[in-house]
């Protein structure tokens, strides 16, 4: 093979091994060196030149000039002191910060020409050797001329050697080959990211080096450096960066659009009470109603997704919670999908709120449930279109449920990129369904993205998942391919619970209700919304009690203090411009002393919810609200004992 010496430039670190058995192959004494002279790597001849030196390489006439001709222009001669006797030494680049030594005898040792083939083993048959694919071409195009020559670890990259007169171009993906063309045309020498079709999603840098001549001589060298791994890496980084700020994007939009649908169902409730069942309007309010009602579970599964819904966390048992929970799963599926699970022992206590738990379950079943029987109508379709009417149909289809503890090291072998101290538990969904192609399983958690048909699914059911999730401090994996069915991994942290934390007291029995939604009091309300404030203070005031109204935290405290001891409830919205909730709480408590707090909101972050599970006299009410609700809850705080809600 006839190669040059220059290397391209990368590190021979990665494969450390293979590059000694590449020094070994050589009869001469070698070394590999970074430029300081520290040697990385050597042959047993080598060792035994040494002697008993361990030192880097810095002794020896004309050595240090040696080493600087080396990395400026390729090569270097000089002498390296090896015991009580200097030994010539040709010094080559490998790359910007390693050197190929190589030693005489006692006598001077011979120039090596880069174009001049030795007896013995030379740089090319270490190349022929090299851990990373080389290839020689004809010509000054590395594309479209023919591949002369190609090493071993070439012909392992695309998985055959490559046959007679087959270019670099036959072996890669159309548009990848374009831009590394484009690339070359323009003067640049590498690296090009390059797509070969050999291998289902095998990514390669190119190396290019021209070795000019006569149209006739002329050649060209490649390497390529296999990145499938680290490219693999990126695209997560790179679609977690995306659902981040796909996340803050609806959590925004979902805060302002509570706002308005708060706006409209009070407003459509109040006309309601003015026009009863048989007056002409109330089927069109009605509507109106139930339309903000399918909006506001639209807007719920947003603040999933981007991990803004207010939360109430439990400490679970994973087994036991989704054993109770497994009832409702067998009606989801009915009886042309079967469902088996399998809780392990020794499961992780969670901690994350109940609900959402069961509703990002609920989502990978049926989303699994939904593949099956999607995949099973296609293959009726094809066994209609092959055998004609009568072709029998698809079979039953199965889902897997699993619970069990996993090590640190077993998560990140299942896919968790995050590390991790301690162990946790992973929740698994499997289908035998029809699989994902690569393109949906990037896309998968992209809110409103969906492969249903139009009018069968939001695109919101695996974005809530991810939400629920990642807000739990976890991680989510899909692992699937087309014909293979489809795995979803969910990675819950373990819940280690202080020393001192006693068990939380039974909740007491609701109060019943009262019919009569009227009461007396002074209520502060906080909201910034001013449609929303005015329509809540006019509803409010109907029901007999009085309103001090703070379009926000600063009003709300200079009105608390000027209220000390005569309010009676405050109701704030949780995000507002300058205080918003919780810091108005805590700068307003003097002066509220005891007096219960109802928040309202469609946006809360996760230090809110924290602040739920610690202060008894706080609640939570999530927007939109809906006047009988609100009226509810407000005559319930009211009346309840102080300290007792």
């Amino acid at each position: 093979m006839s190669f040059g010496l220059r290397w391209p430039p990368w590190s021979l670190k990665r494969r450390e091994d293979e590059a000694g058995l590449i020094l070994d192959a050589l009869d001469d004494p070698a070394a590999i060196c970074a430029a300081s002279g520290r040697v990385t790597l050597a042959n047993a001849a080598f060792q035994e030149a040494r002697g008993d030196e361990v030192g880097p390489l810095r002794h020896g006439e004309g050595l240090f000039a040696a080493f600087k001709a080396a990395r400026k222009e390729g090569r270097g001669e000089g002498t390296l002191r090896c015991g009580d006797r200097d030994r010539p030494a040709i010094i080559t680049a490998l790359g910007p910060d390693r050197l190929l030594v190589r030693l005489g005898g006692l006598g001077r040792a011979p120039a090596i020409s880069p174009s001049q083939p030795t007896g013995g083993p030379s740089v090319e048959s270490a190349i022929a050797a090299a851990p990373f694919a080389a290839a020689l071409i004809a010509g000054e195009d590395p594309f479209t001329g023919a591949i002369l020559e190609a090493n071993a670890a070439f012909s392992d990259l695309i998985g055959r050697p490559p046959a007679p007169g087959e270019t670099l171009a036959d072996m890669a993906e159309g548009r990848s080959r374009a831009e590394a063309d484009a690339n070359f045309k323009a003067g640049r020498s590498g690296p090009f990211e390059l797509r070969l079709i050999s291998r289902a999603g095998l990514t390669a840098n190119l190396y290019v080096t021209r070795r000019p001549g006569t149209p006739a001589e002329a050649t060209t060298i490649v390497h390529l450096l296999d990145v499938t791994e680290q490219k693999a890496v990126q695209n997560q980084l790179a679609q977690r960066n995306k659902m981040e700020a796909v996340g803050q994007l609806a959590g925004g939009v979902a805060h302002d659009f509570n706002n308005l649908l708060t706006a409209i169902r009070l407003r459509a409730e109040d006309l309601l009470a003015r026009h009863p069942l048989g007056d002409p309007a109330y089927e069109s309010l009605s509507e109106i109603r139930e339309t903000v009602g399918r909006a506001a579970e639209v807007v719920r599964q947003l603040l999933t997704f981007s991990r803004k819904a207010t939360v109430q966390r439990d400490t679970l048992d994973l087994g036991e919670a989704l054993g109770d929970f497994e009832v409702l799963l067998r009606r989801l599926l009915r009886e042309d999908v079967v469902l088996t699970t399998h809780y392990g022992r020794d499961i992780p206590p969670v901690r994350l709120d109940r609900g959402l738990l069961e509703n990002a379950v609920m989502n990978l079943v049926v989303n699994a449930r939904d593949a099956i029987r999607s995949g099973r109508a296609r293959k009726r379709e094809s066994a209609s279109e092959s055998k004609g009417p009568g072709a029998p149909g698809g079979q039953g289809g199965l889902i897997s449920l699993s619970v069990r503890r996993v090590s640190p090291a077993e998560a990140a072998r299942l896919g968790m990129l995050e590390p991790t101290a301690g162990d946790m538990a992973l929740i698994e969904v499997a289908d035998d369904g029809p699989g994902m192609t690569p393109e949906v399983l990037r896309n998968i958690f992209d809110p409103f993205y969906t492969t249903k048909p139009l009018g069968e699914g939001t695109g919101l059911g695996l974005a809530t998942v991810y939400g629920v999730v990642k807000q739990a401090g976890g991680w989510v994996v899909a692992d699937s391919a087309p014909g293979q069915g489809a795995r979803m991994r969910v990675f819950l942290p373990a819940f280690i619970a202080p020393a001192a934390l006693q068990p939380p007291a039974p909740a007491p029995p609701p109060r019943p209700v009262s019919r009569d939604l009227s009461g007396r009091g002074l209520i502060l309300l906080v909201e910034d919304e001013a449609l929303v404030r005015g329509i809540t203070a006019r509803l409010l005031r109907a029901r007999g009690y009085e309103v001090l109204e703070a379009a926000d935290g600063e009003v709300a405290l200079d009105l608390a203090r000027a209220h000390a001891g005569a309010i009676d409830l405050m109701i704030s919205d949780v995000v507002m411009p300058g205080l918003d909730g919780p810091a108005l709480l805590a700068a307003a408590r003097p002066y509220l002393q005891s007096v219960p707090v109802l928040f309202i909101s469609g946006y809360a972050e996760a230090e809110f919810s924290d602040l739920l599970e610690g202060d008894p006299n706080v609640s939570f009410l999530p927007k939109p609200l809906d006047i009988k609700t609100l009226a509810e809850e407000v005559k319930r705080r009211l009346e309840a004992p102080r300290g007792d809600v």
